[in-house]
């Protein structure tokens, strides 16, 4: 029995959700069905390709060598599609871009629904996660980085630098010891990231700023500046962001200011994808001016 395209879907999504649940949400699909799909596919080809535990559905070492050519027959479909429809025609189908939380929760999606709004058969999903996202194992379509890679067939285009400065609420700052210099801080609550849970060296800020203790942490940059405006404390914010909290103050400004950069990470094989290629043009683009936009009113 020779396995059918639609089956490798159904593998591929069980791949990268690691549950029949969330492939079967991914596919619109029952998980019931999703494990019967796999099922015909594990006897098509004479091999398990999912070991079953607690923690979900991991590959097996046959589960493994289909992925490449997996995704390659995925890739070709993309393709031929992206052909049929024409350079001409609006974006369809899904796409998901991973991000750190900072970027998806305060840039993507003004970015995304300006795209959506102008391609109204594309669906968007925005996978915001405290880690490296996987493209390799097809996470996500794209992956927006504060460090570019250095290993795998990947590309990698910058889209800008960005600023970050030390902040308050105006509450806590009124209520609090003045902060005239970096000294001052040992008398403040700093808000920071959880420090053996910072997966990419570019988003230890503190360290940079000189700072050592945090007493209020989070993996998550957007309960960091939500604690910041509860008047939690003194913590590193990203300027783009503060627009969204008109209560919040820079805090020494010119002594504590750091640059980052955004990188749109996308595989190598997906070049040929014209699909693809026009969604990383309108991101970038979006993302360019929405950092220019929000950093001018910080």
């Amino acid at each position: 029995m020779r396995p059918h395209w639609d089956d490798l879907k159904v593998f591929l999504a069980v791949a990268r959700g690691e549950t029949l649940s969330r492939a079967g949400q991914v596919l619109r699909m029952d998980p019931a069905t999703v494990g019967r799909r796999i099922a015909r596919l594990e006897t098509a080809y004479g091999a398990a390709l999912f070991a079953k535990s607690q923690n979900g559905y991991a590959l097996t070492d046959a589960g493994q060598r289909l992925m490449a050519p997996a995704i390659r027959a995925e890739q070709a479909m993309e393709e031929a599609a992206g052909e049929l429809a024409g350079p001409t025609s609006g974006l369809s189908g899904q796409i998901r871009i991973g991000a750190p939380d900072g970027a998806a929760n305060f840039l993507l999606p003004q970015v995304c629904a300006a795209i959506g709004a102008a391609n109204p058969e594309l669906e968007i999903q925005i996978l915001a996660l405290p880690r490296i996202v996987n493209l390799t194992r097809r996470e996500a379509d794209m992956v927006l980085a504060v460090s570019p890679p250095n290993a795998g067939r990947l590309t990698v285009q910058k889209v800008s630098d960005y600023q970050l400065h030390l902040a308050a609420s105006e509450a806590y700052l009124a209520a609090h010891p003045p902060i005239t210099q970096v000294a001052d801080l040992k008398d403040h609550r700093v808000v920071g990231y959880i420090q053996d849970m910072i997966f990419d060296k570019e988003l230890d800020y503190l360290s940079e700023a000189g700072l050592q203790t945090v007493e209020m942490a989070s993996n998550s940059a957007s309960v960091q500046l939500n604690w910041i405006r509860q008047g939690a404390g003194v913590g590193i914010a990203h300027d783009f962001a503060l627009p969204a909290f008109p209560g919040l103050r820079k805090v020494l400004a010119d002594e504590v200011s750091l640059t980052r950069s955004f990188y749109l990470i996308r595989h190598a094989d997906d070049r040929r994808l014209e699909r693809l290629n026009r969604f990383a043009e309108a991101l970038l683009s979006g993302l360019r001016a929405e950092v220019v936009r929000l950093e001018s009113t910080a």
